[in-house]
């Protein structure tokens, strides 16, 4: 069973900006945000780290059937999205960007809210993400979101270095 808080009708910020489930129909504006989010890294990646990290619009639909994503908007255009993969007591943050040209300033932290609060009502205890040593901006954020850097994951993407973060997340106390 979903969060309430994860319905399509979203929440709404005070700077305006309103994350909520995605949908197919927002799969083109999804791709087209990992893209811009990462085309001015892709001499760093690998060809298949860059293919990995910017999926296509068929690649974001068959994501979405796999596990939640979430764009955060500002006056209907997508500024950010993420998505968010269970595994065990953990839940892997999976595809975040913002629009580096849309102005996205606060759809990282709206996101990460949003997820925070989806992983506490699913009852799992903490936040994994992989990144790469490169996304310096990415990385000064997950650090003022509270992850730290921690051994264990994946440390390599189709020959790209990666380490991993983590951050506990407060479960809601048991009912009674």
């Amino acid at each position: 069973m979903e969060a309430a808080d994860d319905s399509r009708a979203g929440m709404a910020s005070a700077t305006h900006l309103e994350v909520r489930r995605a949908g197919p129909e927002d799969a083109p504006a999804i791709a087209a945000v990992l893209h811009e989010s990462f085309v001015e890294f892709k001499a760093l990646y690998t060809e298949g780290g860059f293919a990995a990290t910017t999926p296509g619009t068929e690649q974001v639909l068959t994501r979405m059937r796999e596990w939640p994503i979430w764009v955060a908007l500002r006056e209907g255009a997508v500024m950010g999205t993420v998505a968010a993969a269970v595994k065990d007591e953990s839940v892997y943050v999976r595809g975040m960007a913002m629009s580096p040209a849309a102005g996205a300033a606060g759809a990282g932290t709206a996101l990460f809210q949003h997820v925070e609060g989806w992983v506490s009502s699913q009852g799992s205890g903490r936040l994994l993400l992989s990144t790469t040593p490169f996304l310096s901006s990415a990385i000064r954020l997950y650090e003022r979101y509270g992850f730290r850097r921690t051994d264990e994951g994946l440390h390599d993407l189709f020959g790209m270095p990666l380490f991993t973060m983590e951050k506990a997340v407060e479960r809601p106390p048991p009912s009674s």
